[in-house]
């Protein structure tokens, strides 16, 4: 008690020296939180970006509160280890509640990279902060009061645009306009209300309730309450959910592998969340609702809504069998053909989960059911690589997860079992060998004929599907300033995939060394190599050989902050790509500047690449717009620069616009396509306006 006086009297002694007791929360700094947690895209098989960077902004708008966190809330944040999770639930239980986030430097395991990873996404709240306050009350003082407004557009025309011509007589419906908003009003473990539109560029903005067309070509809108009695979730609208290891539902939150190579390995049971994003695909639309009775949570959800999907080649105008050529997920609606199949087909989804959890947290047992239904016959393409892929009008599925946390070890898994008999299961352990060495091992078992349609667990490909591989990872703390990352992992699939026309196999390894000498200097180098087989076109042969491929790509960062409102960042890419022929190269350097100045923040980058083709595209997160993100691919030769200003006009009214433009150097146009520019630059703006209440 004598030690934690002192310590309460040393945290609270600092307010002399600050505005206030807090910590306050830095920004999100996406294209850093991109690069150290999730991996380069480098396939067909994109990571959604947008779901992952949505998770992060709901903590990011909504903190996590530590003295209120479940192990289980803390391990969705991605930025904590088993160690750390389990020092800090044990700091709360003998020292009680957090006074500040300064007293996260007091914890064993909390380094000072992993407090500033932490920052943006977490908060501490005292006794009289949490105190019960009438409902009137709650809405008018919630932590989050906002609506949002953002604006996007392609200087130059594309395509798309122009008067038809020749042939070519499909064009975009719709303006090149991209609009946004979004209005959210929520508390957290409270409540939750907010209405995403979006209308995306070539779309048009029409008025026509006979083809379900109100305006913005897609409207969501949710409401959640927490905590209500016996009830822990009760969801009306859009909603996501994630239970075990994702394996049946993940709605789309998996990170993959990455150069975080302990913490985003486990998945994280999530329950009912709140679908924010203007994502058109992967969130369920109706009710949904968890009920808590001891250690015991039960949850019940009922979905039904329409999704786009393309007509099978078989239909006929006087049949009455309508067959689906395969769901479509991209949202977009601008052409004639894309608009056609908007919200072709109705999907109606039932299911639940049962997990009990003792009272310490350290192990859980779960059951999820999923029942799934087409108004329509799905059908896909009649490939070879298709023949195992979901078709009919229902499936159901059911899994068992666990989790059991025992002393340094934290073992998890989920199996299950679809329609048609198709087995899956994925299992690891996180370990802690000490504060300084954790290792993770995953092993994964996705029968060819094994059906899920939500799932997203721990995997090479998407879907959970024809794979089976085992993934070791590591993480070395060096000392208090150096940190050693890395990664191997070994897969082979079955049967045919996308562009690979036999069984194959692959490896892949990654390795990452990381320095920071101060708070305000971090310097790391990342190397990743890939071996997999692809198609291949051989001159005289009729069918395309399935050869191997290398891919090596190559990353240097170093980010300093010379001057408290002033940060620098210099990065240099390179990538390599062979199969057969000679190998083709791509290099990609960049430096930024972020300048800050009371309610002024500016923020540049001056980039140039030489990339030899598609296969060697480096992928470059760079700053954004809040709750926006930007990862382009770059390919070619040329330079790139964009501008990012934000300015407080008053204290409730934020605004923001970003200005960027590339200029390809030999070439004659950008893109293809509908999509395709004449001439070498490309142009875009954005302009986002946010009010809080």
């Amino acid at each position: 008690m004598r030690s934690r006086f002192w310590l309460v009297f040393l945290i609270l002694g600092l307010k002399q020296f600050v505005a206030a007791q807090e910590v306050a929360r830095p920004p999100i700094d996406v294209e850093l939180m991109v690069q150290e947690l999730f991996a380069q895209q480098d396939d067909e098989n994109a990571i959604a970006y947008e779901d992952l960077y949505e998770n992060l902004l709901q903590y990011y708008r909504q903190p996590l509160d530590l003295n209120r966190a479940s192990r289980e809330e803390l391990r969705s944040l991605w930025l904590l280890s088993e160690g750390q999770i389990s020092a800090l639930l044990q700091h709360i239980q003998d020292n009680g509640r957090l006074i500040s986030l300064y007293e996260l430097q007091t914890i064993p395991g909390f380094d000072l990279l992993s407090i500033r990873r932490l920052l943006p996404f977490v908060t501490v709240q005292t006794l009289g902060q949490i105190g019960q306050r009438t409902w009137q009350e709650r809405l008018k003082n919630a932590d989050t009061h906002t609506l949002l407004l953002r604006y996007d557009r392609t200087l130059q025309q594309r395509r798309g645009y122009t008067p038809p011509e020749g042939r070519s007589m499909t064009r975009y419906l719709g303006s090149p306009d991209k609009y946004l908003l979004r209005y959210r009003l929520s508390q957290p473990k409270d409540f939750s209300f907010g209405v995403t539109a979006e209308k995306d560029a070539g779309e048009a903005f029409t008025w026509n309730p006979g083809q379900r067309q109100y305006g913005f070509d897609f409207l969501s809108a949710h409401a959640q309450l927490y905590d209500r009695g016996a009830f822990k979730t009760i969801a009306l609208g859009d909603y996501q959910l994630q239970f075990g290891q994702g394996l049946l539902l993940s709605s789309g939150l998996g990170v993959g592998k990455g150069s975080e190579t302990i913490t985003t390995i486990r998945r994280s049971q999530l329950g009912i969340r709140p679908h924010t994003s203007s994502l058109e695909s992967n969130f369920f639309r109706g009710g949904a609702a968890t009920h808590r009775w001891r250690g015991l949570e039960s949850t019940l959800f009922l979905s039904s809504r329409r999704v786009d999907a393309s007509l099978g080649e078989d239909l006929a105008e006087d049949t009455t069998l309508f067959t689906l050529g395969g769901l479509q997920t991209s949202g977009l609606h601008r052409t004639p053909t894309e608009l056609a199949n908007r919200q072709r087909a109705r999907e109606q989804v039932l299911g639940g989960n049962i997990t009990y959890r003792n009272p310490s947290q350290t192990y859980s047992i779960g059951l999820t059911a999923v029942h799934t239904a087409f108004n329509l016959t799905l059908q896909q393409r009649t490939e070879p690589y298709n023949l195992f892929a979901f078709s009919g009008t229902r499936n159901t599925a059911v899994g068992l997860h666990y989790s059991y946390l025992w002393q340094n070890l934290n073992f998890f898994g989920e199996s299950a079992r679809s329609g048609n008999g198709g087995l899956g299961t994925v299992n690891g352990v996180l370990v802690s060998l000490s504060e300084k060495v954790e290792v993770a091992l995953v092993y994964r078992y996705y029968a060819r004929n094994f059906q899920t349609l939500y799932g997203a667990a721990f995997g090479e490909g998407s879907p959970n599907q024809n794979e089976s591989g085992l993934y070791t990872g590591v993480k070395l703390k060096l000392g208090n300033r150096w940190q050693l990352t890395g990664y191997y992992d070994r897969f082979s699939f079955p049967w045919l995939r996308y562009r690979i026309d036999a069984p194959s196999s692959g490896e892949e390894y990654l390795l990452r060394l990381q320095f920071m000498p101060s708070k305000t200097t971090l310097l790391y180098g990342q190397y990743q190599y890939e071996r997999k087989a692809r198609n291949e076109s051989i001159a005289g042969e009729p069918l395309s050989q399935v050869t191997e491929t290398n891919a090596h790509r190559f990353l240097l960062l170093l980010d300093v902050s010379p001057l408290p409102s002033l940060r620098l960042r210099s990065r240099v890419q390179a990538s390599q790509f062979q199969q057969s022929g000679p190998a083709r190269t791509g290099y990609f350097t960049a430096q930024d500047a972020s300048w800050e100045y009371n309610y002024t923040r500016l923020s540049a980058r001056y980039a140039l690449f030489d990339i030899d083709d598609y296969d060697t595209r480096i992928y470059a997160p760079e700053q954004d717009v809040p709750y926006a993100f930007s990862i382009p691919a770059f390919s070619g030769r040329g330079t790139h620069v964009y501008l990012l200003a934000q300015q407080r006009l008053t204290r409730s009214l934020d605004f923001w616009v970003k200005l960027s433009h590339t200029h390809y150097r030999g070439q004659s146009t950008v893109s293809t396509g509908l999509e395709q520019i004449n001439g070498p630059r490309r142009t875009d703006v954005r302009v986002q306006a946010r009010y809080r209440f």
